[in-house]
C-alpha cells in the first residue's frame, strides 16, 4: 500500500510542516521512499522546501542511493531526475544506464552532458534504447567527450536502422506503385505480386511483420511450418551454416528447429534484431550464430539472456568482435570467471578487451594461455610477463 505521506506530497495536499520535515529527511521512510520524496520536493513551490530537499539529496548515503537506482521498481521520475542531477557520480550514472526502467529521455540527457567517454560507450552498447529513442544517438554524436567507439556504435545504429530503412521504404513504395499500375493496365489481379517479384530480388521478398505472438515464449512452436515462399539461396546458406555450427557444438537439431532456422533466415536485419531483443532462449540460441554483428549484439541486449548463455557465446569462435567487446564491458558478466577465461582465450576477442582481464586468470590458466598459439602474440607475451611477475613456474 502506498505510503500516505508520499501520496499527500504527490497530490500537493501535504501541509507545509510535513513537507519541510520530509525535505530534511526527518520522516521514518525507507531509503526508496526518502529518495522519491526528495526528488518530488525538489520541484516544490516553496523555496525553503526546495533548498532543504536539495541539501538532503546531496547528503544522501551514496551506497543506499546506488542500491535504490539499480532496482527496476524505482519510480521512473526518480531515475529520470537523477540522470540530470549534476552532483551524480560515475557509479550512479552507470547504474542509471544499466537499469532498464530508466526513462529514455533521461538517458538522452545524460548522454548529452556527461564528460565521461567510457559512460558514453556503455550507453551506446544498448541498441534497443538507441533504436527506441534516436535522441540518444544524437546526444552521443554531439557530445565533445564521445570516444571513437561510442560514436561508431551510434552512427552504425543510425545508418542501419534509420537511414537504410527510410531509403528502402521509399524504393518499396515506388516498386508497389509501379506494380499496381502494371496490374491495372494488364487487368490481371495477380500481376502486382508477380511484377513485384521481378523488380528487385531483395525488395520483392514478401514483407514479414513480426508481432508479439511470434516473439513470445512459444515462438518456435507458434510459427509452425513456414512455406510462404521457397527459401532464397542466401537464406538457405545462412540456415545451413547455423545448422552446421549447432551440430558441431553438440546441439540436437530437430526438424522443428531446422524449420525455425529457415524461418529466421528469411528475415531482414532489422527483423532479426527485433527478434534478438525480444525472443526466447531458442531464438537467442539461433541468432547468436547470425553473421550480422548487430543481431548478435541484439541477443546480448535481450533482458532475458542468462549468464550461462553469455558464457557459451563468449566461447564461440564465430562470434563478431563487437559482441565480445560488449561482453567485456558488462561488469556483471565479467565477474564470472568462466566468461573471463573464455574471452581471453577467444582469438576473436579484441586485444583491448582481453588485456585488462589477464590479471584475473589463475596461474594454471595463465600458463596455458602463454602457450596458446591461437591468441595474438601480445596476449601471449603479456601472459608470460604476468607469470614471471607472480613468480610462477
Amino acid at each position: 500500500m502506498p505510503n500516505p505521506v508520499i501520496q499527500a506530497i504527490r497530490s500537493g495536499s501535504a501541509p507545509a510542516p510535513a513537507k519541510l520535515a520530509a525535505a530534511r529527511a526527518l520522516l521514518p521512510l525507507t531509503p526508496e521512499e526518502t529518495l522519491e520524496v526528495l526528488v518530488l520536493l525538489n520541484r516544490d513551490d516553496a523555496a525553503e522546501v526546495r533548498e532543504a530537499a536539495l541539501k538532503s539529496l546531496s547528503e544522501f548515503d551514496r551506497q543506499q542511493m546506488l542500491t535504490v537506482v539499480a532496482q527496476a521498481e524505482t519510480a521512473p521520475d526518480v531515475l529520470g531526475y537523477l540522470c540530470a542531477w549534476r552532483a551524480g557520480t560515475r557509479e550512479l550514472h552507470e547504474a542509471l544506464t544499466l537499469n532498464a526502467a530508466t526513462p529514455d529521455e533521461g538517458i538522452a540527457e545524460l548522454a548529452g552532458v556527461t564528460k565521461d567517454g567510457s559512460l558514453l560507450e556503455l550507453i551506446s552498447v544498448n541498441q534497443q534504447r538507441l533504436i527506441r529513442h534516436p535522441a540518444i544517438m544524437d546526444a552521443i554524436i554531439a557530445n565533445p567527450s564521445r570516444t571513437p567507439e561510442a560514436e561508431r556504435r551510434a552512427r552504425e545504429v543510425r545508418v542501419e536502422f534509420f537511414e537504410k530503412e527510410l531509403g528502402a521504404q521509399r524504393v518499396a513504395e515506388e516498386r508497389r506503385a509501379r506494380a499496381a499500375a502494371a496490374s491495372a493496365a494488364l487487368g490481371i489481379p495477380q500481376a502486382e505480386e508477380i511484377i513485384a517479384d521481378l523488380i528487385d530480388d531483395d525488395l520483392a521478398v514478401e514483407e514479414l511483420y513480426i508481432d508479439d505472438r511470434l516473439l513470445s515464449e512459444q515462438f518456435h512452436i507458434e510459427i509452425g511450418p513456414h512455406d510462404l515462399a521457397p527459401l532464397p539461396e542466401a537464406a538457405a546458406a545462412d540456415a545451413e551454416r547455423m545448422f552446421e555450427e549447432a551440430t558441431a557444438a553438440g546441439e540436437v537439431v530437430t526438424d522443428e528447429r531446422l524449420t525455425t532456422m529457415q524461418f529466421i533466415a528469411r528475415l531482414n536485419v532489422k527483423q532479426r534484431v527485433v527478434l534478438a531483443l525480444k525472443g526466447n532462449r531458442e531464438a537467442r540460441s539461433i541468432l547468436s550464430r547470425d553473421s550480422n554483428k548487430s543481431v548478435v549484439v541484439g541477443v546480448l541486449n535481450n533482458p532475458r539472456i542468462t549468464e550461462s548463455e553469455v558464457e557459451s557465446l563468449s566461447n564461440m569462435k564465430s562470434v563478431p568482435e563487437e559482441a565480445l567487446r560488449v561482453i567485456g564491458l558488462h561488469r556483471a558478466w565479467i565477474r564470472s570467471y568462466p566468461i573471463v577465461h573464455n574471452l581471453v582465450r577467444n582469438p576473436r576477442t579484441p586485444v583491448a578487451t582481453s588485456l585488462p582481464l589477464l590479471n584475473r586468470l589463475f596461474p594454471k590458466d595463465l600458463k596455458a594461455l602463454a602457450g596458446n598459439r591461437n591468441v595474438t602474440e601480445v596476449i601471449r607475451k603479456t601472459a608470460n610477463r604476468l607469470i614471471a611477475a607472480r613468480g610462477a613456474t
